[in-house]
């Protein structure tokens, strides 16, 4: 792992160090709220300076080729800097009040990394890790200590700091962003965000910057290395996936592995929303499919869908990076 020579070199350290100090008048994601988390002032996020863990386990539900046969150890941080009206986590993302009691030491979210390791996880999974940066950083730096060494995810919604991106250069080893809109507008008025989209691209070109379009697989076909790009279909294309396809394509690389996500559902909020209040449709998966095929994206990793128009049959027997590798 690279992580471990900055460790060697005193660099993770001084990362780290540098990293926490953004905290101080808070610009570690794009919200730019400049409140003091070192003081324990509570932040955009609803956060502080200390970590929330809402949970962490052997997860088998991301992608195959993440997850292998013994999992990823996903680490499920609590709070997040959007606040999407479907949110499918929002009982950890969004139940502010709630998960402040989960608050854990530096030392306590490195022997969570530890735990998950002596479990036989292939990787440790950061999940909404964007507004914890520095105190994961932190962290590391004590559980390379004491043994860590799989390969680390970043498993963020996409509304990254570029600066911070740049701190984690050598430090992360799987990149898996989400892509949510191709649309500042549906951002504001479904994630209350209104620069969204502005923001991601450019969070997403630093990490092809860092990683380039090759994907590293171990001798177990499990991914060790690289960016995977996700993007969850919306009913009634709420999800621009044209424009996010297209920057894909235009901007960045199109041998780039994306991961097209079917599984929305209406939770949360999204029932009394119209035009979010019902699942995705066949043909609106398959209008998608379509666009991979348009802009050329020769790396699409697909789901399959179980929906009221009919059920999409497993697309990815011919397709060179199958989603069920």
């Amino acid at each position: 792992m690279r992580y471990i020579d900055l460790y060697l070199s005193g660099e993770l350290k001084k990362r780290a160090s540098l990293a926490e100090e953004y905290l101080n008048n808070c610009n570690i994601c794009p919200n730019n709220c400049y409140i003091s988390r070192i003081e324990n002032k509570m932040g955009a996020c609803y956060s502080r300076y200390l970590p929330i863990v809402s949970s962490y386990t052997l997860h088998f539900g991301e992608e195959p080729a993440l997850v292998g046969e013994n999992g990823v150890g996903n680490i499920f941080f609590g709070n997040c800097n959007l606040k999407c009206k479907y949110c499918q986590n929002f009982e950890i993302s969004q139940n502010y009040k709630n998960e402040i009691k989960n608050e854990v030491t530096f030392e306590r979210l490195a022997e969570i990394m530890l735990e998950l390791q002596e479990k036989k996880a292939n990787a440790i999974g950061l999940v909404s890790p964007t507004h914890f940066v520095p105190q994961i950083l932190k962290s590391l730096v004590i559980a390379i200590e004491k043994g860590l060494r799989i390969p680390l995810v970043y498993n963020s919604n996409g509304y990254d700091s570029v600066e911070m991106l740049k701190l984690l250069d050598g430090i992360i080893d799987i990149y898996l962003p989400d892509i949510k809109y191709g649309n500042n507008d549906y951002s504001k008025e479904f994630s209350g965000i209104k620069n969204y989209f502005n923001c991601a691209k450019l969070a997403v070109k630093e990490m092809y910057r860092q990683k380039g379009y090759k994907i590293i697989y171990n001798d177990k076909g499990v991914v060790t290395s690289g960016l995977i790009i996700r993007h969850l279909v919306l009913p009634n294309d709420l999800a621009e996936t044209e424009e996010v396809l297209k920057f894909i394509a235009n901007e960045l690389d199109n041998r780039i592995t994306v991961s097209l996500m079917s599984q929305y559902n209406p939770l949360f909020k999204a029932n009394n929303i119209p035009l979010l209040s019902r699942k995705l449709r066949y043909s609106e998966y398959e209008r998608a499919i379509t666009l991979l095929e348009k802009y050329n994206i020769t790396n699409g990793w697909l789901q399959e869908l179980e929906s009221s128009d009919n059920y999409l049959p497993n697309f990815n027997q011919n397709r060179e990076n199958p989603f069920g590798i």
